[in-house]
């Protein structure tokens, strides 16, 4: 199979961690409103951004998963005050840390989603899915 045709059967696999307080309440009212969002992703919650560790991103790129998305509060409305400056701050190394493995930084996206936005985290989550479509499969550790 050449490496055209993964891409055409290439559907993303994409990973979420979304805040308790914020963003998984966003999502909820994503899916109470209805809104159409790609099935390619898996949620999970996680009580704050702020506890996504790197090890756990990497892993996740390491063992298939096209893409990982971080979502948490907005900063400055955290529910544990300064999580969300934590997962920026833990965003920006990991950027770095990817392009130094040579892994492509759109595979790793950080947003702020607050749980009155589900029209927002349905956007983000195209926005993310079709970002790493374009990007291709994670082929970096086969």
């Amino acid at each position: 199979m050449s490496s055209l045709d993964k891409k055409v059967d290439f559907q993303p696999k994409v990973l979420v961690f979304a805040c308790n307080w914020c963003s998984y309440a966003g999502a909820d009212m994503a899916g109470v409103s209805r809104l159409q969002m790609p099935p390619n992703c898996r949620v999970i919650r996680v009580m704050c951004s702020a506890r996504v560790r790197a090890e756990a991103v990497l892993s996740a790129l390491a063992k298939g998963i096209d893409g990982v998305l971080v979502l948490g509060c907005h900063p400055g409305e955290c529910h544990y005050s300064e999580g969300n400056y934590y997962t920026r701050r833990r965003g920006l190394m990991l950027e770095k840390l990817l392009d130094t493995f040579g892994i492509e930084r759109e595979r790793f996206q950080v947003r702020w989603v607050s749980a009155s936005e589900g029209v927002k985290f349905a956007d983000t989550i195209k926005e993310v899915v079709d970002a790493i479509y374009k990007l291709g499969p994670n082929t970096i550790f086969e």
